[in-house]
Formats: C-alpha cells, sequence, structure tokens
C-alpha cells in the first residue's frame, strides 16, 4: 500500500515515513502544499496523511483540492491544532480522521490501517479469502493455517491484491502501489514475484486475466 505524507517539518516528514515503510508501507514526502496537491491527485495512492500547517498552500485548502478533483483517497490529517473548530472543519473539508501532535506513531499506523481496510470494502483487520488470511495487525500471511514465509516485495504484492480481492490488477497497478516512484520500476519483475507467491500458496488462488492482469477471487 502507497501513502503520500505531507508534512513541512523534513525531520518529521522523514521519520513518519521511515515508521510507515517498518510496516511494510511504500511511503513518500511532500514538503509544501503546492507539491501535495499536484502528487495527490496525478498519482495512485492508497492514504494521504496530511498536516494543516503549510508552505506555499495551506493544508485545508489542499484537502479539499484533492475532494474536489474527486480523488476518495483516505486523508488523515496531522496538526498541532487541537482546537474542536479546527477539527470539525477538516473533517468537513473530506478529511476520514484527524490526529493531533504530538502522537505515537503506533496509533497513525493503526488508524492508517483502518482506513485502509474500510476503504476497500474490509472490515476486519483479518483479511480472509479461501484458506488465505492477511492479519493486517501482524503483516502475517497465512494459508491453509500455516505461516507463509514472504519477502518485503512478495508482502506487498499479496496485501495489495488481498485488499483489492475480486478486482483485477494489471502490472502497471502493482508497480504503482509497490514501488517508490524514484525507483527504477520495471513491470515484467511482478511476473516473477506472482511466480514466487504462487510457489507458496499454490497456482490456484491468484489467477491470470490474459491480457488485462491478475486477480485473488473472494471465493
Amino acid at each position: 500500500m502507497k501513502i503520500l505524507v505531507v508534512e513541512d517539518e523534513v525531520t518529521l516528514g522523514e521519520q513518519i515515513v521511515a515508521g510507515l515503510e517498518n510496516n511494510g508501507w511504500v511511503a513518500e514526502l511532500s514538503c509544501d502544499g503546492i507539491d501535495a496537491l499536484y502528487r495527490a491527485t496525478s498519482e495512485p495512492w492508497d492514504g494521504i496523511v496530511l498536516d494543516l500547517g503549510l508552505p506555499k498552500l495551506d493544508g485545508l485548502t489542499v484537502l479539499k483540492g484533492i475532494r474536489d478533483e474527486n480523488v476518495s483517497t483516505p486523508v488523515i490529517i496531522l496538526s498541532a491544532r487541537n482546537e474542536l473548530t479546527q477539527r470539525v472543519e477538516g473533517l468537513n473539508a473530506g478529511a476520514d480522521d484527524y490526529l493531533t501532535k504530538p502522537f505515537q506513531m503506533v496509533e497513525l499506523v493503526a488508524r492508517l490501517r483502518a482506513q485502509l481496510r474500510r476503504s476497500t470494502g474490509n472490515a476486519s483487520p483479518v483479511i480472509q479469502i479461501g484458506g488465505l488470511s492477511l492479519d493486517t495487525r501482524t503483516s502475517k500471511v497465512m494459508h491453509n493455517g500455516e505461516n507463509i514465509e514472504l519477502t518485503a516485495l512478495e508482502f506487498k504484492v499479496i496485501s495489495y491484491m488481498m485488499h483489492n480481492a475480486d478486482k483485477v490488477i494489471s502490472r502497471t497497478e502493482l508497480v504503482e502501489h509497490i514501488y517508490k516512484q524514484d525507483f527504477d520500476r520495471d513491470s515484467n519483475t511482478i511476473e516473477v514475484f506472482i511466480g514466487r507467491i504462487r510457489r507458496k500458496i499454490g497456482s490456484d488462488v491468484i489467477k491470470t486475466v490474459r491480457g488485462l492482469g491478475y486477480r485473488i477471487n473472494a471465493e
């Protein structure tokens, strides 16, 4: 899952990015409102962490711009402003959740996990698809009761697919959601990851949709 972190305090922003990546996500940092609005509306993201006190364009304006473009990506606001009116204004502008500074990384991760599950129609913290399960709290993948050992990139692939069960996902879409923007992306490597995952969980779980991509069947 790919997260855009919008924070003008570079040290804090880099700490948030590192914390999210330690939890198995791809995270990228934007440090001003104009850049954030452009990236939020022109690139695919699974979640956005948005500070309100930004240079060039304030966070609320960025948020309204995102929603004006009909981008439905979950947004969690981060701000030192803890007054009720600020929280209400942010939620009314289209935010999905609100966290005030200072905060604990574990809480931000938990709130993001909840928003990511809900945005893909998964209410439970454990996503179950037949004999395959993903515990979003522990990042454990199990198949028929047995723990499956996955590399970081294999986990990102299976996690994204399980969050989007029954959806046909192209190789390009998978690349966009498991790699950073500045990474040397190659959609052909997705076939390698899919092959490795199939050897670990069986070849019948991930279906190839010829000419379109891959799909995990909810059945």
